[in-house]
């Protein structure tokens, strides 16, 4: 059965069954359960070239990904949150990859052009972010992943990255650490200025001076955890305690810390940003890790769900939302040694 078909059952317009659908908010709740119900009778499902015809959509959202250090597990564990939300409407993927920033602007210009896509996910903003000014001059819908202050009629989702470092600042401050070192993201990213201002902050408020040797910068992979850690063992008056910015740099600060003839929670007290991963959990590491907790997956399925509360019409500023990270205490931190 065609849409052209299932519509004439049911004394309709083509138009008005796609929409039912897709669940734009303009039809009524009553015609939409009609639609939902007759479907499921008839066993109809809709032809994504004809429900494209009637809605203007295509039923697939992209996704550009920069090179090979953007392909872990904190992406697979965000794209498979967003992939099953979307799943559940039969809206695809495309995902495209680019290995410079200029490339990631024409893959954009070149997705309004095809018009392949119904929206975009825009994902680790910059302070000033020329993606975004782009997507608003080419009124292609997006959705960002983190949090942004750029002009323009848009929706985010963002952990409080502030917050989280701040409490975990103050955590380690409680156990009599002054020391204390931060292995953070690349700095004009959003969420690494967020979380270096809650670390400054934690330290003003108690009156500890801020060492920048103390603050390390990269990708948040096991070997820059190593690097970094590696770096700060060698100081002269090297940290008592490290923050770790995911659970990937957190293992390379742990196996560095280790090869150094030192102890996790004993010598040196280590906090992680923990994203949830289902292969790797803090309880079963030795010792097992204090982290601050907040799933990657369950952000991906919320965007996934903003994209479609977006492309129904509901304003972009109801799709803004800011999560809480709770601190989780486990063995790796203790209060300094020789207080």
């Amino acid at each position: 059965m065609n849409l052209k078909e299932f519509a004439n059952r049911l004394a309709l317009s083509q138009t008005t069954v796609s929409r039912a659908l897709s669940g734009y908010p303009e039809v009524k709740q009553a015609t939409r359960e009609r639609v939902l119900k007759a479907a499921l009778e008839y066993g109809y499902r809709p032809n994504t070239s004809a429900l494209g015809l009637a809605t203007g959509r295509v039923g697939a959202i992209g996704i550009v990904l920069k090179g090979g250090g953007e392909f872990g597990p904190h992406t697979s564990e965000f794209m498979g949150g967003l992939g099953g939300r979307l799943q559940q409407e039969e809206i695809d993927i495309l995902v495209s990859t680019v290995d410079s920033p200029e490339a990631e602007l024409a893959t954009y210009r070149r997705l309004a052009a095809s018009k392949r896509v119904d929206a975009v996910i825009l994902h680790s903003p910059f302070i000033d972010d020329p993606r975004i000014a782009l997507l608003n001059s080419l009124r292609l819908p997006f959705i960002v992943h983190g949090r942004t202050y750029c002009d323009g009629s848009f929706g985010w989702l963002d952990i409080d990255n502030f917050g989280a470092v701040r409490q975990s600042t103050s955590h380690l401050l409680d156990l009599g650490h002054r020391r204390i070192a931060l292995l953070n993201g690349y700095r004009g990213r959003i969420f690494a200025e967020h979380r270096q201002d809650g670390y400054q902050t934690a330290l003003s408020d108690r009156g500890v001076t801020i060492d920048p040797a103390l603050c390390g910068h990269g990708e948040f992979t096991d070997e820059m955890g190593y690097r970094l850690m590696q770096g700060l063992l060698k100081l002269k008056d090297r940290p008592t305690a490290v923050i770790a910015g995911s659970m990937m740099s957190a293992l390379g600060a742990m196996r560095a810390i280790r090869i150094a003839g030192l102890t996790v929670g004993e010598d040196i007290s280590l906090i992680a940003h923990d994203d949830v991963f289902p292969y790797i959990s803090p309880d079963h590491l030795s010792p097992a890790l204090s982290t601050t907790r907040s799933s990657i997956r369950a952000a991906g399925a919320r965007i996934g769900e903003m994209v479609l509360d977006m492309l129904q019409g509901t304003p972009a500023e109801n799709l803004r939302e800011v999560w809480p990270v709770e601190l989780v205490i486990r063995n790796s931190t203790a209060a300094v040694k020789n207080l």
